[in-house]
């Protein structure tokens, strides 16, 4: 059995249902009276703060401060960073790693090596297949323009390097060369 209903009562319907839901008009806008000629002029509002810059990867820039920055590393294979620009005013860069996680060396152990973009991949196998010893990076690699031993949680390095060979023919980038990490732990480092 089908019953009917006519569609003039899909009008009262709808409103019935908006009243329900709270769907009443909103209050009008309380008026401001416009300032007198006798009145100061209400102040501009402050400019909202500078978004913090990024990398491509949206990690956040590093800081760098007198040629030098610091960059933390954790147990979830990750960098603190995305990029770092050096300043064009500095001929040497010294980069300080932080492993701020609690896992040892042997299981997820981390680096700083800087190479180009086009040979990481090549940089990073060549550097497995050196293995531990050589902080998994192949000695005298010199596509590797600066590299840090391979710290556990807890522990720090740090490396003081040429800026000069990443004035040219790059991009660059900084990555870890620990088996696996190289794919996920990376950013960019040039000269600006």
């Amino acid at each position: 059995m089908t019953i009917r209903r006519p569609l003039a009562l899909l009008p009262l319907a709808c409103a019935f249902a908006l009243g329900a839901c709270g769907g009443d008009a909103p209050p009008p806008a309380a008026s401001t009276p416009a300032p007198t000629s006798d009145a100061p002029a209400p102040a501009a509002p402050a400019p909202a703060p500078a978004p913090a810059a990024t990398a491509g990867n949206g990690k956040p820039a590093a800081v760098v401060e007198n040629c030098a920055t610091e960059i933390g590393s954790n147990d979830a294979m990750q960098y603190d960073v995305g990029s770092i620009a050096i300043p064009s005013s500095c001929t040497q860069f010294t980069i300080t790693l932080r492993h701020d996680g609690t896992l040892p060396e042997q299981s997820m152990g981390h680096n700083v090596v800087i190479a180009k973009a086009s040979e990481l991949a090549a940089v990073a196998t060549d550097g497995m297949a050196a293995g531990a010893a050589s902080e998994f990076v192949k000695p005298g690699d010199p596509r590797v323009v600066a590299h840090t031993e391979v710290i556990g949680g807890g522990e720090r390095t740090s490396v003081t390097f040429d800026v000069a060979p990443l004035r040219d023919g790059g991009p660059y980038q900084f990555f870890c060369s620990f088996p696996g990490h190289w794919a996920v732990m990376k950013g960019d480092i040039s000269v600006q």
